[in-house]
């Protein structure tokens, strides 16, 4: 229960108040509850894409996205955002670290953010139009979710310090792996078997680990390693790839 309300605490905006340890036990039961969150925080979508159903895609698609946003706190987009402002400022690893840790958003950050929710809103006008959509919205944050735990388990920390390090100090590794990849084999069987498209499982599995060993190589390569912002940057971009790769997938109705 700890490792719940835990993930709930440093990942969603429900406000958690309690004192949890943060053993080993603990921070590797966050990690491996990150799944659970993920799909909690796809019913939420899923079920105002139904309570939606009846207006226009595109206010449909702006009431997912609101939803999503208030879950997560806009977590994840505010790392999106440094990750942009970073990136694009074409400096030293040293020197996008500290841009990446400054509060403060600039210009490349806020093209970064506003080309994500363009993207976001332009997926889910697609999805609540599918026959399967609302299965989409609910497995893709789970996948998401499974893959960051992989993708940070195999990648070093960018820095000696803050939380994705001490975290990083703190985990059971072969356990969250072996949780993260069952987990994703789960939802992926789920919506293949709904789909009924035995096609789908190798199709997501290739995606997803080519997404997190082009991620990993291009956190170590621009950044020395990973770091909480990319985490949640990581977890953005997995989502637009999935959401993407699901809505072509089913357009050619393989």
């Amino acid at each position: 229960m700890n490792s719940i309300l835990l993930a709930l605490q440093f990942f969603t905006s429900l406000p958690v108040r309690i004192e949890i340890p943060l053993g080993k036990k603990e921070v590797s039961g966050m990690y491996m509850a990150l799944p659970i969150i993920g799909g909690a925080i796809g019913l939420l979508l899923a079920g105002t894409a139904y309570a939606t159903v009846e207006f226009n895609s595109f206010l449909a698609a702006m009431l997912i996205l609101l939803v999503g946003l208030i879950a997560t706190g806009g977590l994840h987009v505010d790392g999106f955002a440094d990750l942009g402002d970073a990136f694009f400022s074409y400096q030293d690893r040293e020197k996008r670290l500290t841009i990446m840790d400054d509060p403060r958003l600039g210009a490349f950050g806020t093209l970064s953010l506003v080309v994500l929710l363009g993207l976001k809103i332009g997926l889910f006008i697609e999805i609540v139009t599918l026959a399967h959509g609302w299965l989409f919205l609910v497995i893709v944050p789970i996948l998401s979710r499974a893959s960051v735990v992989l993708y940070f388990t195999l990648t070093d920390t960018a820095k000696q310090s803050g939380m994705a390090h001490f975290f990083k100090r703190h985990f059971l590794r072969k356990r969250m792996v072996v949780v993260a990849s069952v987990s994703s084999l789960l939802a992926i069987s789920v919506l293949s078997a709904v789909s009924t498209s035995i096609l789908l499982i190798p199709v997501l599995i290739l995606v997803m680990a080519f997404a997190i060993w082009l991620y990993r190589h291009f956190s170590i390569k621009h950044f020395g390693g990973v770091t909480g912002d990319l985490c949640g940057a990581f977890i953005e971009g997995m989502e637009v790839l999935l959401w993407l790769v699901l809505i072509v997938y089913f357009s050619f109705a393989i």
